[in-house]
């Protein structure tokens, strides 16, 4: 993928899912896989669950459909017929587009613009559930018994995601989806799986210079050995109640006067903040005579006039701690919560609806679903970072779920050639002055 504009990222979906194979040994083989999968990519992207009831409507009207022109479907698929197609489908067979997109975006230098402290970018690691239910359930499911003895049947899936301090934008990478295991008794937890994305993706990842971010749940030994092993450094939230060791360490370290300090001044706009920072390097992680090394450091920020606690955290780092760098590396630890801020809420609250059971199936569709509206979220990303058209039309429209709103309205009732007529119209029914240079 050379360049990214819409049409060679939709080229490059369709190169990967016309490879997705056909498990179908019955002769009802009028729909092709791909058109299954780009029908539901399109309803995704769209944000518009009967996208292609009225793409059906527009065919029958018109002759042709925007579900041809903008996604290159071939033959219109039902909802139904969508999810016979990919319920056999492991969501893995579709995740070469990630990469292949954080390809284009490190070639024309997008990735190198949210790289942090030591040139590093920061990758953010979080587990989220996207689908639960007392009925409804597959092979897939992990259970869980609840208080009044009923099982709760649920899916979870960590979401990394390229991440920068100050930056709303973040780009979406491979998800590690949380299944039981073959060969294993107990059920698969958010730590098997991120050990499984270290495995898969982490050597490739780390060749960018890649730091690890993460909650306490990932602060434990092997999870940190397994991303110094990929070649990534790391810092993870570190609670003391989960460190007992390391804190009681800590704790001694200060006694003798080893920890440092920093302390600041900060004007916030409104009113004045004062930032403490405490910090040791070569600290044991746990206890033993196993125990890597790590550096820990804390920070309070506090309102100045009346002392009431604004922010406390403390992390855990391979990265070496001074009073020159503490700031810095604190503030990539804090860009963690942009997995959940700028991803799964954005994901569950603005219009993609992660949580949302589009269908659940017998094996993997619940999962290869999510895979595609990840991928729709990354579209979008992708043109809000290099689009200029697009950027001008949702800088005008404001409100996300105003452009799609339009989006959802124009390609009901009109048909398009392609992206960019679609884009053009927009523009000028906006009245827009857009400098086409």
């Amino acid at each position: 993928m050379e360049e990214l504009t819409y049409e060679s990222m939709i080229a490059g979906l369709h190169r990967i899912l016309k490879r997705l194979p056909d498990y179908r040994t019955g002769e009802n083989t009028q729909y092709s896989i791909a058109d299954g999968a780009l029908g539901a990519f399109g309803a995704f992207f769209t944000q518009c669950p009967s996208f292609l009831a009225y793409q059906r409507n527009l065919k029958r009207a018109k002759g042709h459909s925007n579900a041809e022109s903008l996604f290159g479907i071939e033959q219109i698929p039902s909802d139904n017929h969508i999810r016979n197609l990919l319920d056999p489908l492991e969501p893995e067979l579709v995740f070469a587009v990630f990469g292949e997109i954080f390809a284009g975006l490190q070639m024309n230098g997008e990735l190198d613009k949210m790289r942090s402290y030591q040139k590093q970018l920061l990758l953010s690691f979080d587990g989220t559930q996207y689908f639960s239910s007392q009925q409804i359930h597959c092979p897939n499911c992990s259970e869980r018994t609840l208080t009044n003895d009923e099982t709760l049947y649920h899916h979870q899936v960590i979401t990394p995601v390229v991440v920068q301090p100050g930056n709303s934008k973040v780009i979406a990478l491979e998800p590690e989806f949380i299944f039981p295991q073959d060969g294993h008794e107990k059920q698969d937890c958010e730590r098997a799986a991120i050990k499984r994305w270290i495995q898969a993706h982490g050597t490739a990842y780390a060749e960018h210079q890649c730091t690890a971010l993460g909650d306490d749940l990932y602060c434990c030994q092997p999870i940190c050995e397994r991303f110094l092993e990929a070649g990534f450094n790391f810092i993870f939230v570190c609670k003391p109640d989960s460190h007992a060791a390391m804190y009681e360490w800590v704790d001694y370290l200060e006694r003798i006067g080893e920890v440092q300090q920093l302390s600041f001044r900060h004007w916030n706009g409104r009113y004045a903040e004062k930032h403490h920072f405490r910090f040791v390097n070569e600290v044991p992680l746990r206890g033993g005579q196993d125990a890597i090394n790590v550096n820990w450091c804390e920070v309070t920020i506090t309102r100045e006039d009346d002392g009431r606690q604004l922010y406390h955290n403390t992390f855990a780092t391979n990265h070496s701690l001074s009073k020159t760098n503490v700031v810095s590396v604190v503030q990539d630890g804090r860009a963690r919560w942009k997995s959940e801020n700028e991803n799964n809420n954005i994901l569950k609250t603005k219009g993609y609806h992660l949580e949302h059971n589009f269908g659940h199936g017998q094996q993997y569709l619940a999962s290869f679903l999510l895979t595609l509206n990840l991928l729709a979220f990354l579209f979008h990303t992708v043109f809000e970072l290099l689009d200029k058209q697009y950027q001008c039309i949702r800088k005008e429209l404001g409100p996300r779920k105003t452009f799609f709103n339009d989006l959802r309205a124009l390609l009901r009732y009109m048909v398009f050639e392609d992206w960019q007529h679609l884009l053009t119209f927009m523009i000028d029914g906006l009245e827009l002055e857009f400098d086409t240079s």
